[in-house]
C-alpha cells in the first residue's frame, strides 16, 4: 500500500495499550499509531481529530463503552475499521469469525494479532479501490457500505452476548488493619497476597501510598468473588490487579517477575501464557 494507514488504540487497561501499541509497531512497520486513549470519549475526540483508518477498540470501558463507541462512528461518513479488543472466550467469540470486522482476544497472542493485521489490509485495499472507482463512475456509490452493515450485524451479536447473565463481581472489600474494619475499593487494589490462613490486601491511596489490609478468606474463595478479565492469579499466592502493573520484566534465568506499586512479585510457569507477547 502506498498510502499511509493510521490506527488509534482504546482500551482503559494502560498496560494492555503500551504492549498492543508496541506489537503492532513490530508487526506492521507502515502503521502509525496517532492516538491512544483510556476510554470511548476521549477515542470520539481523537478519532474526528485524527479520522483514523483504524480503530482498535476494548468492548467494555468507563465514560463510552466500545459498543457504543461503534455505533456512533457508524453514523459518519467515513468511519475507521472497527476491531475489537474483548475478553469473551474462544467459544464466545466464534459468533465472530464467519464477519469481516476481526477482533483481538485478551491476553493478546502475537500470532492472532498477524491475522487480524493481514485481515485488516486486505480490507482497507478493497476500500480504497472501491473508493477509487466511486470517484471514476457516480453510480457506483452506495450509501451503505458493506464494513457498516458488518459491523451493524456484530453489534447485534455483541449486545446479545452482553445480555446474558454475568456473575456479580466485588466492588468494595471489608478488610481489617488490626481490629478496625474499612471499606476498601476494588478498584484501588494493586495485589492480594496468601498468608497462612489470611489474606493480605495492598491497595493503593490517594496520595500513592500502599496499605496493607487483611481479609479473612483463602485466596481461592477470594478468585471466585473478582473479576478474572481484571484480577489475574499469577501465582499460587497472589494474585494482581493488571491495570496497576507497571512493569513485567524477566531474568536472566527466564523466571518472570510483575512489578506493581513498591512490589516485585513472582509468576509461576503456568502463569506466564497471560503476559505472552508483552
Amino acid at each position: 500500500m502506498n498510502q499511509s494507514i493510521t490506527a488509534i488504540i482504546v482500551d482503559d487497561e494502560p498496560l494492555l495499550r503500551f504492549h498492543l501499541e508496541k506489537m503492532l509497531s513490530d508487526l506492521w512497520l507502515d502503521l502509525e499509531i496517532v492516538a491512544t486513549c483510556a476510554n470511548g470519549k476521549e477515542a470520539l475526540e481523537a478519532i474526528e481529530l485524527h479520522q483514523p483508518d483504524i480503530a482498535f477498540l476494548d468492548i467494555k470501558m468507563p465514560e463510552l463503552d466500545g459498543m457504543t463507541l461503534a455505533a456512533q462512528l457508524q453514523k459518519s461518513a467515513t468511519p475507521p475499521l472497527v476491531i475489537f479488543i474483548t475478553a469473551y472466550d474462544e467459544f464466545a467469540i466464534k459468533a465472530f469469525e464467519n464477519n469481516a470486522i476481526d477482533y483481538v482476544l485478551k491476553p493478546i497472542s502475537e500470532t492472532r494479532l498477524v491475522v487480524t493485521c493481514e485481515k485488516i489490509k486486505q480490507r482497507i485495499t478493497q476500500q480504497r479501490f472501491s473508493k477509487q472507482r466511486s470517484s471514476s463512475d457516480p453510480l457506483n456509490e452506495v450509501k451503505n457500505t458493506p464494513d457498516q452493515a458488518i459491523l451493524s450485524d456484530l453489534l447485534v451479536q455483541i449486545q446479545q452476548l452482553s445480555a446474558q447473565k454475568k456473575p456479580d463481581y466485588l466492588t468494595w472489600i471489608k478488610a481489617y488493619q488490626g481490629d478496625d474494619l474499612h471499606l476498601v475499593s476494588i478498584s484501588d487494589v494493586l495485589y492480594f497476597k496468601a498468608e497462612d490462613k489470611y489474606v493480605s490486601v495492598y491497595a493503593q491511596q490517594a496520595n500513592n501510598k500502599v496499605t496493607e489490609y487483611l481479609i479473612r478468606c483463602s485466596l481461592k474463595e477470594l478468585q471466585q468473588k473478582i473479576n478474572p478479565d481484571h484480577f489475574w492469579h499469577i501465582h499460587r499466592s497472589s494474585i494482581v490487579n493488571v491495570a496497576k502493573i507497571d512493569r513485567v520484566k524477566k531474568d536472566l534465568i527466564g523466571h518472570l517477575y510483575v512489578h506493581i506499586g513498591e512490589s516485585k512479585l513472582p509468576v509461576s510457569r503456568s502463569a506466564q501464557p497471560l503476559f505472552k507477547g508483552m
